[in-house]
């Protein structure tokens, strides 16, 4: 639907409740400094924070870019959203009534918000119905399991509200549909049951297996996982994505640890829905667990809101697949740590056990655990451990290798301070007790640590540039019109997702981490398609698309010449895709900064300066930065796309 026009009492309303610090710490690892806090902001790269958010001011503003407004406009610019959808959104989020000007498109607003309310509605009678199915005789084996494996308390099975779903095929979706008449559509929304591939209707999604609600920050159910009691497979199977659940954004037990984190300033990360429950029904209840997925920057984000230290403690499984699944959730947010941003600590216990087995191991393993919790490594002293774990660094080949794989880590470091610490720290390790060979260690680890630096640096320096061959010279992007250059770049990422597999994660991080979007139609049609069918897991994207033409002949149309490449232009690309992306995403990046620049100078325009000298001020210092990152950014724009795209 389109956007309802807004009373000027919802948008007063909400403006008085948004809470600036919460809205910005979801996207902003943010510290107390005095009255305020501060960040890295997110609308210009930078490695010392600059972000300013003040509480009592409502504002935030970045003395390095020039950024700068209040809740609303913090989400129009990171989430590229209109005024309209970001008070839509703020009003839902602090249950503020809304008034639109035009009673029907009052109705069909409301209308679109039930369907969330109808599915939390389901997912809470579904919740209920596995809770009572588990003190039935079907759920004996389950609750036994509960019980006796587990040893889980009857309050810690309440608490966690803890169920079974039933073996039948369709039990659930005839108590949700037959019997308490709930939509199918709406069940099948709620991820609870799915269509037949084969024949008419529907069977239940999860059968015969221990049900974990999963619930988000007010307490509501959203999802759940579960475990199954026989041989099946997935061991584990969690709710598939839904209009309120996803996997990536989500942590187990956040609604119930979320006090605990902030009173004991940090909180730990568990692989396991009984990992969590085992740890919060002995007292540790500043725990979450992760959902299967790799750990990411949001749910770190979401995370730091809690602990003004941002001690984050991993304890994962110590088994093999539980060190890579460290591994990988290290991997996503490790810019945020070696930025100093988070405090992160790696625990491992001993044995290889996970959490709650070893809580059941021995008498004082309560005691144990928070002796171990309290000494557990940062992640640099882990990552160290790790690199010599298990290696003989009296033979050569491993003293090289493992030398090597230590220069990579420590060349990451930004800190200065830090880095020489653990130089010295590598030194003594390669040493290996012999206290003359340490500073002979130092000095050789320090100076190969220095060239490596300046060679990134040298290397970021000419990609900044575009450094190009004579060969790549023929394919820039050049002045032109707003629209024009949005056409040109826009198509060329689509082009290279489309044709160019490898890329197609580069060019997915490159728009989130700038936070552009497509804003041609023809091209925003394209994009939302791509999604669609690789949500699918389908592999030929391609004609996927192209079998679109018949439901959509007129966008298909616009776009159709992207699905095919000339073979100068499939050359082109194979030479220079990394250059390509990089001065595509710089001419969105440019037309964004050319944007604010328009609205400052309309803002300028209605400002009186007898009265308004400040926010002229203000206005005048965006518009010079906004200027300086487009002078950037055009050094990044230095080939053309004319001959690929047209």
């Amino acid at each position: 639907m389109n956007t309802p026009r807004l009373h000027s009492d919802t948008i007063e309303t909400v403006k008085e409740r948004a809470d600036i610090v919460d809205i910005v710490s979801e996207r902003v690892v943010l510290r107390r400094r005095g009255k305020d806090y501060l960040g890295l902001c997110p609308f210009h790269e930078e490695k010392t924070p600059s972000f300013s958010v003040s509480p009592a001011k409502q504002m935030y503003y970045c003395f390095g870019c020039g950024a700068g407004g209040n809740a609303v406009k913090f989400l129009m610019e990171a989430g590229k959203q209109s005024f309209a959808d970001v008070v839509l959104g703020l009003a839902q989020r602090y249950q503020v009534p809304v008034k639109t000007q035009d009673p029907e498109e009052y109705r069909e607003f409301q209308r679109q918000l039930t369907l969330k309310e109808q599915l939390y509605e389901i997912l809470a009678v579904a919740g209920s119905f596995y809770q009572h199915a588990l003190r039935q005789p079907q759920g004996e084996m389950a609750l036994t399991y509960l019980q006796e494996k587990r040893l889980f308390s009857e309050g810690t099975i309440q608490s966690f509200q803890l169920g079974y779903s039933p073996a039948g095929w369709e039990t659930l979706y005839r108590y949700l549909v037959e019997a308490k008449r709930y939509s199918v559509l709406l069940v099948e929304q709620a991820g609870l049951i799915r269509k037949r591939k084969t024949g008419e209707g529907y069977y239940d999604y999860f059968r015969d297996r221990l049900m974990i609600p999963i619930h988000d920050l007010q307490g509501k159910i959203i999802g759940f996982g579960s475990r199954t009691l026989g041989n099946d497979e997935p061991k584990y199977l969690n709710s598939p994505e839904t209009e309120v659940f996803s996997k990536g954004k989500t942590l187990f037990a956040l609604d119930k640890a979320k006090s605990a984190i902030a009173k004991q300033d940090r909180v730990v990360v568990v692989e396991g829905y009984f990992d969590a429950i085992a740890l919060h029904a002995v007292g540790i209840d500043y725990t979450v667990a992760a959902l299967g997925t790799a750990f990411s920057q949001e749910q770190l984000r979401s995370l730091s809101r809690y602990t003004e230290s941002k001690q984050v403690i991993f304890n994962f499984d110590a088994d093999t697949a539980g060190m890579k699944a460290t591994q990988r959730a290290i991997a996503e947010i490790e810019k945020l740590v070696y930025s100093g941003q988070v405090q992160l600590r790696v625990l491992n216990l001993p044995e290889g056990k996970d959490a709650d087995e070893f809580l059941k191991s021995r008498d004082d393993a309560l005691e144990v655990y928070q002796e171990q919790l309290n000494n557990a490594p940062l992640w640099l002293d882990w990552q160290i451990q790790q690199l010599v774990q298990g290696e003989d660094l009296k033979k050569a080949d491993r003293f090289e290798r493992v030398s090597k794989e230590m220069i990579k880590l420590l060349a990451k470091i930004e800190d200065s301070n830090q880095r020489t610490h653990y130089v010295q720290d590598c030194a003594e390790i390669l040493s290996q007790g012999d206290g003359r060979l340490t500073p002979v260690y130092n000095k050789n680890l320090s100076g190969k640590l220095e060239r490596l630096r300046k060679s990134i640096q040298r290397n970021k320096g000419k990609q900044n540039k575009g450094d190009l061959d004579t060969k790549a010279a023929s394919i820039t992007i050049q002045p032109q019109s707003e629209q024009h250059l949005l056409k040109q770049a826009e198509a060329l990422l689509l082009m290279i997702y489309l044709h160019c597999s490898a890329y197609r994660e580069i060019i997915i991080n490159a728009l989130e981490e700038k936070d552009l979007i497509f804003s041609l139609p023809q091209h925003r049609f394209l994009w939302q398609k791509i999604i669609e069918i690789y949500a699918e897991n389908e592999k030929n994207l391609i004609a996927k698309l192209q079998d679109l033409s018949r439901e959509f002949p007129e966008q298909i149309t616009k776009i159709g010449h992207l699905f095919h490449l000339t073979e100068t232009q499939a050359n082109d690309l194979i030479l220079r895709v990394p250059m390509l992306i990089r001065a595509a995403i710089a001419a969105l990046e440019k037309v964004t900064y050319e944007k604010n620049i328009n609205y400052c100078l309309a803002q300028w325009k209605n400002l009186d300066l007898s009265n308004d000298l400040e926010k002229m001020q203000y206005l005048s210092q965006e518009i010079q930065n906004a200027k300086q990152k487009i002078a950037e950014l055009e050094k990044e724009r230095y080939f053309s796309i004319f001959d690929l795209i047209e």
